[in-house]
C-alpha cells in the first residue's frame, strides 16, 4: 500500500512539473537572417518570419513618381552603404505606389550587389503592433545587417496612445534608433492622425496649441516626407502601357487606350492600383498569362 501511494506521489509530481514547464515563456529562438530578404515581424510570439516570394513590381514599372522615386533610391542606398540616411514618411492619394516603391527600391538596392549577397533586409511590422517595437528593435541591433522596418498604411486614431511609443522608438528613447535600423511607413495622412482629431484637441486642451504639437511632432520624426498626388491621364495611360509591354500583351494601342480609359471612368479614379486592376482584366480577356 504505501508503495502505491508513493508511485501516486510521483505521477502528481512529474504532472506539476509538466504544467509549471508549461506555464514558463518560451523561448524565442534566435532569428535567422540569411533565411531570407524580407521579413514579417509576428509580434506574438516575437519572432521574424521569413518571406520567400515577396509581393512586389519592378521597379521600372512605377510611374508618374520619378521624383520620389529617386530620392527613396538614394535615401535608401546610402543606408544600405552605412552612410547618414532618414526615416521616410511616403504619404498621399490612395493607389499611386507608396508601399509598391519601397519594396522595390529594397529589390533594386540588393540586386546591384554582384556577390548575390543581402547587405539590407525588409522588415514589414503591423501597424497593431507598433508598441512592440522596442522588442523587435532589440534583435536586430546586434546583427551583422541593416534593416529598413516598414509598416503600411500608418494611421492613429482617436484614444490611440500607440504613437508614443512609435515617437521613441523613431528617435525619442534613451538609447535612440540603433545605427542599422530605420522605419519607413506610407499612410493616406500626412500627420498620422485624422484631422478631426487634431481639431478637437485644438477645442477642448487648455492650451490647444501643445496639445496638438504633442501629436502633430510624430511626423516630424522622419527626415523624408514624401508626397502622392492623383496622377494625370497621360500618367495613368503611361502605367497601363507599361504592365502592358512588360507582360508582354497583345492589343492594339488605340483600343488599349479607349479600354483603359473607360475602366478609369468606371472606377472613378486613375491610379497605379487602377492600372494594374486594368490590367488583370485586360489579360484575363485575351487569355494571357501575366509573368511572376
Amino acid at each position: 500500500m504505501p508503495q502505491k501511494n508513493n508511485e501516486t506521489l510521483e505521477h502528481k509530481l512529474d504532472r506539476l512539473i509538466e504544467a509549471v514547464a508549461r506555464l514558463a515563456p518560451r523561448q524565442t529562438p534566435e532569428p535567422d537572417f540569411d533565411a531570407a530578404d524580407c521579413f514579417v515581424w509576428a509580434a506574438d510570439p516575437g519572432e521574424l518570419e521569413p518571406v520567400r516570394r515577396v509581393n512586389r513590381v519592378d521597379i521600372r514599372l512605377i510611374k508618374g513618381v520619378d521624383r520620389v522615386r529617386d530620392i527613396l533610391v538614394d535615401n535608401t542606398e546610402r543606408f544600405a552603404a552605412g552612410l547618414p540616411a532618414n526615416n521616410v514618411l511616403l504619404w498621399g492619394a490612395r493607389g499611386m505606389g507608396k508601399s509598391s516603391l519601397v519594396k522595390a527600391a529594397h529589390a533594386r538596392i540588393n540586386a546591384a550587389h554582384a556577390d548575390g549577397k543581402s547587405p539590407l533586409k525588409l522588415i514589414e511590422i503591423h501597424r497593431e503592433d507598433i508598441d512592440t517595437l522596442p522588442k523587435l528593435m532589440s534583435l536586430l541591433k546586434q546583427a551583422p545587417y541593416r534593416f529598413v522596418l516598414f509598416c503600411d498604411d500608418l494611421s492613429f486614431d482617436h484614444d490611440d496612445t500607440s504613437y508614443k511609443s512609435l515617437k521613441a522608438a523613431l528617435d525619442g528613447g534613451v538609447e535612440g534608433r540603433p545605427a542599422n535600423v530605420i522605419f519607413y511607413a506610407t499612410s493616406n495622412r500626412r500627420h498620422l492622425l485624422p484631422r478631426d482629431m487634431i481639431e478637437n484637441e485644438r477645442s477642448t486642451a487648455i492650451n490647444p496649441s501643445e496639445a496638438v504639437e504633442e501629436k502633430v511632432s510624430l511626423s516630424d520624426r522622419f527626415g523624408l516626407w514624401l508626397g502622392f498626388h492623383k496622377c494625370s491621364q497621360d500618367e495613368y495611360l503611361e502605367m497601363v502601357v507599361g504592365y502592358v509591354r512588360y507582360h508582354e500583351l497583345e492589343i492594339d494601342p488605340e483600343t488599349l487606350r479607349a479600354e483603359a480609359l473607360e475602366w478609369a471612368t468606371t472606377r472613378g479614379s486613375r491610379s497605379g492600383r487602377v492600372a494594374w486592376q486594368f490590367t488583370q482584366d485586360l489579360a484575363g480577356r485575351l487569355g494571357q498569362p501575366l509573368k511572376d
